[in-house]
């Protein structure tokens, strides 16, 4: 995104005014010599990264001398500014996308929704093609609580409140005014300072879930504003056609429902969750409903408002006799507030629906249809009126949020381990002496029994279950309470983690159908389940799963009353973890396909659900890039998107943002499922199957090189991380050591810190080298590049990677963990293996040097390494105090340098704008 010369000014002025500020409040609260030293270590950590091997030397003995309290204050100042410096830059990438919106009113900006509808027609695609692409178009982003999210609500917020000072009125400022906004700054800069940026404790699963309901009112208000400009797109592209439109972007939620090993996920919280969802999104629409009665004051005896109003608040006073004494305030002519009112009182009563076994209240919605029907015939009485569309555009903008946001806010989906699910199965049965225990049958006869056990529910002692037992089953029975009550658009999927085989996905249906034995629709009624493959062997193995699973003939039956329709997740961080960058994205792509055919032949249709987290280890990078290099023939539009950890405060803080990322998201699905896409070469197949073998032995060989494990927690920040207090998920599935205990976020997060994004390009060089070596196959990669969207996503996305690895950096993590040759060995072979994917990325785009097809990325990587540098040379140093003094250490001293690491981590994460 070029940003022009102009706008780089501003961003340079903002970011020069926020760091003397910031100066200025730490000379006051840090006072001059703290000052001086800080300015030392900037300007030390600038000659040293213009190769000032002098200044590389002073820079370490100056930190190497500095005390504990002062190397606070060093990683607090610079931590600080680097949040300034994003502040700044999500600024000035505002300012930038309005400059576009300006520049090209006439025609469409690149990757906007009309610039998609443009392409569509200009393609070929006719009226009939665009409306069934509408119609396949369904896109859920999916929040998720993992650990990622290093920045407090409390920093953000004093964070916004300076963003929101920065903003500059259209007219002229006082110097009064002037000198007032900078001492608000300046105010909000010193609360930061004295603020601590590490939680107290881990934050419970309540907490998060409030955390992920703090971004509801900026969705809120985007949403319809996406929907607007579809319409408006198709209206200017088709002007004599009338299009019928769905609701096609909605959102979904793991945060209170993702129990795989998290202990913290109990069904209590669960309910809790969906409860809180269900209030949010009541308590949004009763604000729209009161809104617009404060505004929509038009009375009958000003305009004629037709029949059909009149008619509809007479049957509900009718109805509900109680309206009468609330409508005595509202003047009786006042027609589209006297409606309002009885929408708002409905609602009311709507909230006062819980999950007991207690009646209905009285008038209450029992559907968020019905709510969309109410607001529906005012909607039309205030456009059949003249300047209609001017008087109902608002109640047009509440229909959308009623279609995205129903009376759940976000669909809850719930997360389990197979073998907890397996576990539950196996002892009820043995329970009930329904035959051998699962472990010791085949998977067809296991099958078998479980697809016996649909018609045939068991007689169960709930009681006598196991404490974990019971928990499953009483989570079943409040997900068939929650569809009873708040109705099938609360729940999500059922999402099953590590599945393996066709007996997981019916081991759900089967306890579905065990804790419903009365409800003759019980197997009809289950929400969607979803198995998670997510190592490269089940990846493989995922098709042949699939096929059994769907030639059960009781299970197919089920799937064409449910409309067809079978999600399947993908899970791109344990894959990556697994089989490393270059397998696991080939790997995903290859299972998409299969898949696919398998499910085509059967008569289903597919919905992926792509478990992609932040960084660019665990199949990140940029969403619209994403979707645009998924196998062309698999994607129709239908899709589930997680979107994780520090991904929410990134995309969906600031509503411009949020805007863009939600555009771009569209923009991108109907491109990718509505143009023509050339097919893929089976040369190209096959030749990227041998790249991602080699890729994969590399990989593997390096991750089982001896003494790897404890490389891993010498060289990384591994041991600190596992213990910030920064979600409140356990770190580990297990309590094992190895690699595989490890989630894959702080598996990336460690390596992320120590400037070596292994995860995401380690096995690519080695690979694409031996490659290269032969001038034909260098040539076809070079054609895959530019031709195959997905091959350039991939070399694209690990081309960033390495721009954000810094070897230097990293070599001297590597230093803390060499006291044997064998661990020598692992640092050198990630130096090698990194020249060697440089080397690699550069061959296959035919750059110089790394983004320098992204000029602006590279310079803010550039500008932004100075200030991230003195953070990674400081961590390093405590890691060598914690390790050295370990000994001597008092318990109050091992305290002090894990918080100062922690702090680090903290600064970290913000100047690399991503943590795992």
């Amino acid at each position: 995104m070029s940003s022009g010369p102009s706008h780089n000014a501003v961003l340079r002025q903002e970011i020069n005014e926020l760091g003397e500020l910031l100066g200025d409040i730490l000379r006051q609260l840090a006072g001059e010599e703290q000052f001086q030293i800080v300015e030392k270590v900037r300007h030390l950590a600038r000659r040293r990264r213009e190769g000032d091997r002098a200044a590389e030397k002073e820079l370490a003995t100056l930190l190497a001398e500095l005390e504990e309290e002062t190397l606070r204050v060093v990683i607090r100042a610079f931590s600080i500014f680097l949040d300034l410096s994003n502040l700044a830059e999500d600024r000035q990438r505002v300012r930038v996308l309005r400059r576009r919106v300006l520049q090209d009113d006439q025609q469409a900006y690149g990757e906007s929704i009309v610039d998609a509808v443009t392409q569509l027609a200009a393609s070929g695609a006719s009226a009939g093609d665009m409306q069934r692409l509408l119609d396949q178009t369904a896109i859920e982003l999916v929040f998720t609580a993992h650990p990622t999210e290093a920045k407090r609500r409390s920093v953000r917020s004093k964070l916004r409140a300076i963003r929101e000072s920065l903003d500059i009125p259209a007219e002229p400022m006082s110097p009064r005014e002037q000198e007032q906004r900078l001492l608000k700054i300046q105010a909000e800069l010193a609360k930061l300072w004295m603020t601590d940026v590490i939680r107290p404790s881990r934050p419970t699963v309540l907490q998060e879930v409030q955390r992920g309901l703090s971004i509801r009112h900026v969705l809120w208000e985007t949403t319809p504003r996406i929907f607007d400009e579809l319409r408006q797109a198709l209206r200017k592209v088709y002007p004599d056609v009338a299009f019928r439109l769905r609701h096609c972007i909605t959102f979904g939620s793991w945060i209170g429902g993702d129990r795989d090993g998290h202990p913290g996920v109990t069904t209590a919280i669960t309910e809790q969750t969906f409860t809180w969802l269900r209030l949010a999104a009541i308590d949004l629409h009763q604000d729209s409903a009161r809104k617009l009665a404060r505004s929509l004051s038009l009375s009958n005896r000003q305009a004629n408002l037709g029949e059909e109003l009149p008619k509809r608040l007479q049957e509900a006073i009718a109805r509900w006799p109680q309206l009468e004494s609330i409508l005595e305030e509202v003047s009786p002519y006042e027609i589209p507030r006297c409606w309002l009112s009885v929408i708002d009182w409905r609602l009311e009563q709507t909230k006062a629906c819980d999950l007991s076994d207690a009646d209905t209240p009285l008038g209450a919605y029992a559907s968020a249809a019905e709510l969309a029907d109410d607001v529906s015939v005012l909607h039309a009485s205030l456009s059949s009126l003249a300047s209609g569309a001017l008087l109902s555009k608002d109640l047009a903008d509440w229909l959308d949020r009623i279609g995205v946001f129903g009376f759940h806010l976000a669909k809850l989906d719930v997360r389990q381990h197979s073998q907890r699910f397996d576990a539950v199965i196996q002892e009820v049965q043995k329970q009930a002496d329904a035959g051998q225990a699962a472990a010791e049958e085949s998977e067809s006869d296991r099958c078998k029994r479980l697809v016996d056990g649909l018609a045939n529910p068991l007689a169960i002692d709930f009681s006598s279950l196991s404490s974990d037992s019971q928990e499953t089953w009483a989570l079943f029975r409040l997900l068939q309470r929650v569809r009873r009550k708040y109705g099938p658009d609360a729940l999500g999927g059922i999402v099953i983690s590590m599945a393996t085989a066709p007996s997981d996905v019916l081991g759900v249906l089967w306890l579905w159908r065990q804790t419903s034995p009365s409800d003759d629709r019980a197997l009809q009624n289950c929400p969607p389940i979803m198995p998670l493959f997510e190592t490269i062997s089940d990846l493989k193995q995922a098709p042949e799963s699939l096929e059994a699973l769907l030639g059960i003939a009781s299970y197919r039956e089920i799937l064409r009353e449910q409309g067809d329709r079978q999600t399947i997740m993908l899970g791109y961080s344990d894959s990556t973890k697994d089989g490393g960058y270059l397998s696991a994205c080939w790997s995903l792509y290859r299972c998409q396909q299969k898949l696919y055919a398998i499910a085509a032949q059967a008569g289903v249709k597919l919905t992926f659900f792509h478990g992609r987290g932040g960084s660019l280890g665990r199949g990140g990078g940029p969403a619209a890039r994403s979707i645009l290099s998924l196998p062309s023939a698999t994607f129709h539009g239908s899709l589930r998107l997680t979107e994780q950890g520090e991904v929410l405060a990134e995309r969906y803080d600031e509503p411009a943002i949020a805007h863009r990322h939600l555009e771009q998201v569209l923009w991108s699905c109907l491109l990718a499922a509505g143009l023509p896409r050339p097919a893929v070469s089976p040369a190209w197949q096959d030749l990227l199957q041998s790249l991602a073998d080699s890729s994969l032995t590399a990989y593997r060989e390096f991750t089982g090189l001896p003494g790897f494990v404890s490389f891993f927690r010498k060289a990384t920040p591994i041991a600190q991380i596992e213990q910030l207090p920064i979600g409140s998920r356990p770190s580990r599935r297990q309590g094992g050591m190895e690699i595989r205990d490890l989630r894959a976020i702080p598996w990336v997060f460690s390596w992320t810190q120590a400037r070596c994004l292994v995860p995401a390009w380690y096995g690519l060089g080695s690979a694409i080298e031996s490659a290269c070596a032969d001038p034909a196959q260098l040539a076809l990669l070079r054609t895959m590049y530019q031709e195959w969207p997905f091959f350039q996503a991939t070399i694209d996305n690990a081309e960033l990677a390495l721009s954000k690895s810094d070897l230097a950096i990293a070599q001297l993590y590597a230093q803390l963990a060499q006291d044997s040759k064998a661990l020598i060995s692992i640092g050198d072979a990630i130096a090698q293996e990194f020249a060697a994917a440089r080397r690699a990325v550069l061959l296959v785009n035919g750059q110089e040097q790394l983004l320098d097809g992204t000029p602006w990325l590279q310079e803010s990587i550039q500008a932004r390494n100075r200030y991230i540098d003195p953070l990674n040379l400081i961590q390093i140093e405590l890691l060598r105090r914690r390790r050295d003094d370990q000994n001597e250490r008092t318990p109050e001293k091992q305290e002090e340098l894990d918080h100062l690491l922690a702090l680090t981590i903290k600064g970290l994460a913000a100047g690399m704008r991503t943590t795992g």
